[in-house]
This record gives structure tokens, C-alpha cells and sequence, in this order.
């Protein structure tokens, strides 16, 4: 048996420390081993090419819950290496991404595909049968959308079964992190990951550089970081849920959350310049420091906001013909969720609490005593839910943290050079769910591999298990309750 490592979130070790297990049936039973308890989910499982010719170090990083730590281990292979699948559902899209990267294949995966990659020749499952017909939606979508290819397989008009082909837009964005760059510029790739996820992004890769260098963030940088992330979840629940409305065809919640959604978005342009909130975030630094006058600007906002939302967030609830279409409709399981490792809003929807802010708390969450919403029924119902009180608590937060905000008391500090030949993973919690980031310096402190996994990663799955036994007029519905994002998968 090896000697167990678990470290802090935005912790940066030594990567001589991270164990390595040389048995691969040892490395593969142990992962299975910690996956089993509900606790435990693996949050990045990747290679590193290593110095010795032709060897690959696989990392592994199971966070705990319970204990708030993070549990990092690895094995040491050959590339082209000939390895069995570890039986477990939640890493089948690691493995498959290890053999693109590497070429190592993983004996007795069940879906050996291409993950990143679009191909022509994608070999989507068939079914031979004169009684089930075959509808491919995509990659170019009737709207301004991201490029993904959804294959369906119905009897009628029931989905038997969904298959997703992404990989239309990698962008090589972990390359770029890593090649020789200005940290401004690495920073703009950073937050452009996935758009609407700014903020997430901008905070994870702060950490990171950070943490690996030794740097301690002012108090005020920690509340504008946070009142910033709990801000962009406000927006993008509230566009969702007036995306969702126009899909039921539910037109006043549709306009009406839309509007919401401005107001929020105008007040992010004042703070920092852009609507989206990038440039908000920069390591070492706080670009744009929250003022009285902000803040009298963003409270106000606030309270206009929520006397609509609140207004409007109960008629959807209560509304027939809304219900109608998401009670039971898109329906995941606790079971699956749990199997296929979901994470985030999709992972709460079904019964599963898992949200960093309260297992591995960042920045100011560890004082606002977080309590992560969660629902039972799995359902499009359920999803909706979950975005609209999150809303509500974000509200609280942002109220709570402006009142405490510590105005002018950021004094600038200088930034310090990495630490040679260490490892730093950071998590954050983006309204998607968990956005996660690995990096390994070199013996001249210098990135060597920079590793990303956005929540999207983690919950495709769940789309496609969702819709099984739906019409497939109700596939709309379905993917937008998840509104997960082909570019923070593809990369």
C-alpha cells in the first residue's frame, strides 16, 4: 500500500511528494475503492508527459467532502500503453481524452470514442431495426449557439437514446497556458474559456498563480473576488430561466427574466468595463476595487431585481401549462448522478449535494456558512428550482459581503516567481458547477502542464441520460436546463 497524500484547495505541493503507485491493477482498484462513497469525486484525472522517453505520469485528484480535502496519487506508464478500463462511469471521459492526448487504451471502456476531437468518421452506436429512425441535430444550430452534434434514435417520437459529438471548436487553450506568454495574456485565455463563465475561470487561474507563488490575496481582493462570482451567477440563472420560459413558450417569463438579466449585467460594465465581468479578476492585483458609490449603484440594483424576480419566479411555480412541460420531464436520477460523477447544478437537482463553496470553501465562503440548494426529483422542474433559489441566496450574499466590504484598504504587493517543480490544484464554484485547475511547474518555476475541467465535462452525460423515454420535442427543454458549454468541453 502507498502513503496517502490530501491537500487543501489552492494548496501547491512539491510534485516529488504527489505518491505514485507502481502497480497498475493497485492504481485502478484504489481509484474505484475511493469513488464508492457518495463523498468522493474525482475532480481531474490527466497525463503528463514525462522527461523519461516515452513515459506518461497519470494523475489522479479525488476531492473529499467530508474532510475538505483533496486526495492526489499517480501512476507511471508507457505511452501507447495497453491498460484496462477501471470500471468506473465517472472516469470514461478521462480515459478517453488520456488516449487522444497519448495513445493509451483502456481494455473494456464501453464507449471508446473520440472526446475532444469532431470526427467525420464518429462511430455513433446504430441501431438495426425498421421499427427506430435516426434524427442528427447539429453541428450548426437554428440560433446563436455553440457547434455540437446531437444523434438521436426514437421510436416515434420517444428518444431511445442520445449521442453527443463535440470537439468543433478546441481551441488548444491549455497549450497556450502553458507556451511562453505575458501573465496578462495568459489570463485573458483563462477567462475566455467559457464566456459565460468569466468569472469562474478568471478566479481559478488566480489561485493557481498565487498559490505557486507563495502570494497571500488582501481582504478586500477575497470580497470583490467573491461578490463578483455570486454576481455572475445571478445573470446566468436569470437568462437560463427566461431561455427556459421561451422553450415552454411561456413568453411574459421569458421577457420579463430577460429584462432582469440587464440591469445585473450594466452594473458589471460600471465595476469593471465589461458586461461579462472580464478584466474584473487578475492575479496578484485588484483591477477594479469596489467604491461607496458602487456600492449605494449595485444595492439598488439588487432591489429592484428581486422585487421582479420574486414576483415572477412564483408565477412560473405555480403556473399549469408551465409545470406541464417541466415536472417530470428530462428526468436524472440520484443513482445516475451519482455513477456518471455529475457535478454542480445538475448534481443538486438530483439529490446530490456537491458545490465546493461549502466542501472546499475559497475566498470569503467559508464565513457566509453556505448551505447548497438541493432537490430530489432530477427533473427539468427541479433544475429550474435549484437556478431560481440560488438566486435568492446569492442576493443574501452579495448584501452580506458588501456590507462588510472593506473599502481602500488594498495595498499593492509584488508578485513573486513560481515555485520550481511543484503542483497546485485549484477549485471553484462557477454556476455550472465545479470549474477545476491543475498546474505543474518546471525546475525553472515555468508552467510544464496546465490541466482544466469544466463542469460541462462532467455532466454531458447527464443530458443524454436525461431526454432517454422523453418526445423529442421535449429535447430543447431538457438542454436547457443544463445549459452546459461545448467550448468549456472542447478547450
Amino acid at each position: 500500500m502507498f502513503e496517502h497524500l490530501y491537500i487543501n484547495n489552492a494548496e501547491t505541493i512539491d510534485f516529488a511528494a504527489i505518491p505514485q503507485i507502481a502497480d497498475y491493477g493497485e492504481f485502478s482498484s484504489y481509484i474505484k475503492e475511493s469513488l464508492g462513497s457518495v463523498s468522493r469525486h474525482c475532480v481531474n484525472f490527466f497525463g503528463v508527459e514525462n522527461t523519461i522517453a516515452g513515459k506518461v505520469i497519470l494523475i489522479v485528484c479525488i476531492a473529499d467532502d467530508e474532510s475538505h480535502k483533496i486526495e492526489v496519487f499517480s501512476h507511471l506508464c508507457d505511452k501507447n500503453a495497453v491498460l484496462a478500463h477501471c470500471g468506473v462511469a465517472a472516469l470514461e471521459r478521462y480515459e478517453r481524452e488520456i488516449h487522444e492526448n497519448f495513445g493509451i487504451t483502456f481494455e473494456g471502456h464501453p464507449w471508446f470514442k473520440p472526446v475532444r476531437t469532431a470526427a467525420d468518421d464518429y462511430p455513433f452506436y446504430h441501431a438495426d431495426s425498421e421499427e427506430v429512425h435516426e434524427v442528427g441535430v447539429g453541428p450548426i444550430h437554428a440560433g446563436v449557439i455553440e457547434p455540437g452534434h446531437f444523434r438521436f434514435i426514437c421510436s416515434g417520437e420517444k428518444i431511445l437514446h442520445l449521442e453527443i459529438m463535440l470537439g468543433y471548436q478546441k481551441r488548444g487553450v491549455e497549450k497556450l497556458l502553458v507556451a511562453e506568454a505575458p501573465l496578462e495574456k495568459k489570463a485573458l485565455t483563462a477567462e475566455s474559456i467559457a464566456g459565460d463563465s468569466a468569472i469562474g475561470y478568471s478566479n481559478a487561474f488566480a489561485m493557481v498563480n498565487e498559490s505557486l507563488c507563495g502570494f497571500s490575496p488582501s481582504e478586500e481582493m477575497l470580497y470583490a473576488r467573491t461578490i463578483a462570482g455570486e454576481l455572475e451567477r445571478i445573470t446566468i440563472h436569470t437568462g437560463d430561466l427566461s431561455a427556459i420560459c421561451g422553450d415552454v413558450a411561456y413568453q411574459l417569463g421569458s421577457a420579463v427574466f430577460g429584462r432582469l438579466r440587464t440591469p445585473i449585467i450594466n452594473f458589471m460594465q460600471k465595476w469593471c468595463g465589461n458586461r461579462l465581468g472580464k478584466t474584473m479578476v487578475r492575479p496578484f492585483g485588484l483591477p477594479y476595487a469596489l467604491t461607496p458609490s458602487l456600492r449605494d449603484d449595485l444595492l439598488d440594483t439588487l432591489a429592484k431585481f428581486e422585487k421582479d424576480f420574486r414576483e415572477m419566479s412564483h408565477k412560473i411555480r405555480r403556473f399549469p401549462s408551465v409545470l406541464s412541460r417541466l415536472e417530470k420531464t428530462g428526468v436524472v436520477t440520484a443513482e445516475q448522478a451519482r455513477e456518471i460523477g455529475a457535478v454542480g447544478m445538475a448534481a443538486k437537482s438530483s439529490a446530490l449535494c456537491r458545490d465546493i463553496r461549502l466542501s472546499h470553501p475559497y475566498f470569503k465562503y467559508d464565513s457566509l456558512t453556505h448551505e447548497p440548494i438541493v432537490k430530489h426529483h432530477g427533473d427539468v422542474y427541479s433544475r429550474t428550482c435549484v437556478r431560481i433559489e440560488e438566486v435568492y441566496q446569492s442576493l443574501e450574499y452579495v448584501r452580506s459581503l458588501v456590507a462588510e466590504y472593506p473599502f481602500g484598504t488594498h495595498k499593492a504587493q509584488p508578485a513573486q516567481n513560481m515555485r520550481p517543480n511543484s503542483f497546485c490544484i485549484a477549485l471553484t464554484e462557477g454556476w455550472r458547477g465545479e470549474i477545476c485547475h491543475c498546474a505543474l511547474t518546471d525546475a525553472d518555476g515555468k508552467f510544464v502542464s496546465y490541466k482544466v475541467c469544466d463542469p460541462s465535462f462532467h455532466n454531458w452525460m447527464a443530458l443524454a441520460l436525461a431526454v432517454r423515454g422523453n418526445e423529442i420535442s421535449d429535447f430543447p427543454i431538457c438542454n436547457k436546463s443544463f445549459n452546459l458549454s461545448y467550448c468549456g468541453h472542447d478547450l
